[in-house]
């Protein structure tokens, strides 16, 4: 079980002082080197030498360019198998770092430490790693697991409230796809902040890598975790490839008002069921004007996701609030009646 550790890195040290690493490599980008790696610094208990590896923060840099660019210092700076990397951040960086170490002569060991609340409760855990290609999101990756996570929460003392705010969103999907009374929780939760949410990660935590630990290569049951995901990456691709950016949990929050109103639709859910789950999401998160996206720009991307079969879309909708199914094929009548339904929510 991956637990919140608070202030203590002994077991971080223990872990260091048991394997025989021959040099460790701490991936960072300029927002952790700045806020994190002193902390983290300052608590290792190591002789081994280090070097710091730096890549811009932003999902931008997500890319096969700053993946050559990592495998060559590596081999400029003779990492070997037994090297480390510490991959000190959020999503990209644990994305990234996976996906680089997994890689790089057929693989080097890497652990995370999350410093966002989405790295903490979803993106670091699961071994899933990867990277963008063109304007599609982690179509190049690996299912590879870190020799360990460890979870410090005092790393989101320094976050931006969007940050939070992004991570949110996949805590409220972990407890719509699997657990009802921990969406019931987070609900509850009126002033989002670190304070209050830090109760809630544990259980969040659980519930990944319970499913993860069910089917690790998303066969069957993890493909829940999708939940949001499908429409949520297609107008994250669209507004990176834009060139404006917005945070994952933004994007996966609007993902989750869509395919929520589209399980109603598929009549997997009640209408009362999905106005609950809409109406609560909206509370949190503001409205994402996509009046500017074409149905066909959105269609072509979702028609590419690397989670379909045979060209089919596939969905993980709910089926209830707690339950989810997945591989739920829709027509493209009612996907498109849902991306109208998100549009017209700013007409109220």
């Amino acid at each position: 079980m991956i637990t919140l550790l608070h202030d203590n890195f002994s077991q971080l040290n223990d872990f260091l002082h048991e394997k025989s690493f021959s040099k460790i490599f701490i991936l960072v980008d300029e927002n952790t080197h700045e806020y994190c790696l002193p902390v983290l610094l300052g608590n290792l208990e190591t002789d081994l030498s280090f070097e710091i590896l730096e890549i811009e923060a932003g999902e931008e840099m997500k890319n096969i360019q700053t993946a050559n660019h990592l495998w060559e210092i590596l081999t400029e700076m003779q990492a070997d198998r037994k090297a480390l990397i510490i991959n000190l951040g959020g999503g990209v960086i644990t994305d990234m770092g996976g996906f680089v170490a997994s890689t790089y002569k057929r693989g080097i060991q890497f652990i995370n430490i999350p410093t966002t609340l989405l790295s903490m409760c979803d993106a670091s855990i699961g071994g899933k790693t990867g990277i963008d290609l063109m304007h599609f999101k982690n179509m190049v990756g690996t299912f590879t697991f870190p020799e360990q996570i460890f979870v410090y929460p005092q790393f989101l003392d320094s976050l931006p409230f969007k940050e939070v705010r992004s991570g949110f969103a996949e805590m409220l999907k972990h407890g719509l796809i699997a657990d009802k009374k921990h969406w019931e929780s987070l609900i509850q939760i009126h002033k989002l902040d670190v304070e209050s949410i830090i109760p809630h990660i544990q259980t969040s935590m659980d519930i990944k890598q319970d499913v993860v630990e069910k089917d690790f290569h998303e066969k069957n049951i993890r493909k829940t975790l999708n939940f949001g995901h499908t429409i949520g990456h297609a107008i994250e691709s669209l507004c990176l490839e834009q060139g404006n950016p917005i945070l994952h949990g933004e994007a996966v929050a609007m993902g989750m008002i869509c395919e929520a109103h589209l399980a109603y639709l598929e009549g997997l859910i009640s209408e009362q069921d999905s106005t609950i789950i809409i109406e609560n999401i909206q509370r949190y998160y503001p409205y994402l004007d996509v009046s500017d996206f074409k149905d066909e720009d959105i269609s072509a991307l979702l028609l590419n996701d690397k989670k379909n079969t045979e060209s089919k879309i596939n969905f993980s909708l709910l089926s209830g609030i707690g339950s989810c199914v997945f591989d739920h094929h829709c027509s493209q009548k009612n996907i498109l009646k849902a991306l109208d339904f998100y549009r017209k929510l700013n007409d109220f």
